[in-house]
């Protein structure tokens, strides 16, 4: 069981002070997703989580049930949160080019701040995907990502800006691919080209032309010429 601190009830006895549960659950799950992330789910090892939380390994399968029990919820919290930013950009108050632009480049810049994310979606490719297909979260989570861009879609056609037979499922994938390779494949091309590309100054870079790339092949062919003209 961890080392808790004592505290004086008022009358010179101690007794253990209570830690928060739902402060616990949120440290073990964010030992785990480093955990995970590094070695695997057969890999990882709850002897370790428990130790950085300074709890038990029984603690943790009180609040976790099992060791893929607490994966699928180091997955549903990874998802969770990259899906809860993208619900914050208030795309809906942006004109079309802009929300998409700014979709584009939140999800370049939220992977490359989360590389952990990265690799645990990694680790799940080489599980075929199969704690995803047992969890209601997250396919409650990533529906809306598709429908929100779906909306920035038909408003952009609605407007003339956007080219028509765009399908929001297919350009999502797109945006994350794009993104994706960043973190997923960095140490290999750093080996092979060098990190000039993984610099500040190189990512930005990356990341706006991204957005770009993406704006290019959705926008009509009179809008794609203005950019170009503008240099925007």
């Amino acid at each position: 069981m961890a080392t808790r601190k004592v505290a004086d009830n008022g009358g010179g006895e101690h007794r253990p002070a209570k830690r928060d549960p739902e402060g616990v659950r949120r440290d073990i799950l964010s030992a785990a997703m480093e955990e995970f992330s590094l070695n695997g789910l057969s890999g990882g090892r709850i002897d370790e989580i428990a130790a950085r939380t300074r709890t038990s390994k029984r603690m943790i399968y009180y609040y976790f049930g099992d060791k893929e029990r607490l994966y699928e919820r180091v997955l549903e919290e990874a998802y969770g949160k990259v899906r809860g930013g993208e619900s914050d950009l208030g795309l809906d108050a942006l004109e079309p080019v802009a929300a998409l632009t700014k979709l584009c480049r939140f999800t370049f810049d939220h992977h490359r701040a989360n590389p952990a994310f990265i690799r645990m979606v990694m680790i799940e490719n080489i599980h075929h995907g199969r704690h995803l297909q047992h969890s209601e979260t997250i396919r409650g989570l990533n529906r809306p990502a598709i429908e929100a861009l779906e909306t920035v879609l038909l408003r952009g056609q609605a407007e003339g800006q956007f080219r028509k037979g765009l399908e929001a499922l297919e350009l999502h994938w797109q945006i994350s691919a794009l993104s994706f390779f960043n973190v997923s494949n960095r140490a290999t091309f750093t080996a092979i080209f060098g990190d000039g590309l993984f610099a500040g100054d190189g990512q930005e870079q990356l990341s706006r032309h991204v957005a770009e790339m993406v704006l290019r092949y959705v926008l009509t062919p009179d809008h794609v010429g203005a950019i170009a003209a503008t240099g925007e």
